[in-house]
């Protein structure tokens, strides 16, 4: 393989596994529309949707016990309290 095959395969395959992760990445947080509240409290292990509300983690999927009230998931507006949880404030983006 020549030096000009290498450098071909190479960007090819750092472009492939860029797409990859802006598409997983994109895919992991859904957008906050009005009609979804964070409710807390009701997220299995593991499940949450992002970061705790007491700042123990920062990302998904990282609920360690389930229904703990510092893990939240995105619900329909009016779901929350009807599954057990309390919706959590939202702080505005700076």
């Amino acid at each position: 393989m020549n030096q000009e095959s290498k450098l071909a395969t190479a960007v090819a395959g750092l472009l492939a596994a860029s797409s990859m992760l802006v598409t997983s990445t994109a895919q992991a947080v859904p957008d906050a529309p009005t009609h979804w509240e964070k409710c807390a409290g009701v997220a299995k292990a593991g499940m949450n949707d992002c970061g705790a509300l007491d700042g123990k983690h920062g990302c998904s999927g990282q609920a360690s016990m389930d229904k703990d009230p510092n893990e939240w998931v995105y619900t329909p507006s009016g779901t929350c309290a009807k599954i057990g949880g309390v919706v959590a404030k939202v702080k505005p983006a700076k």
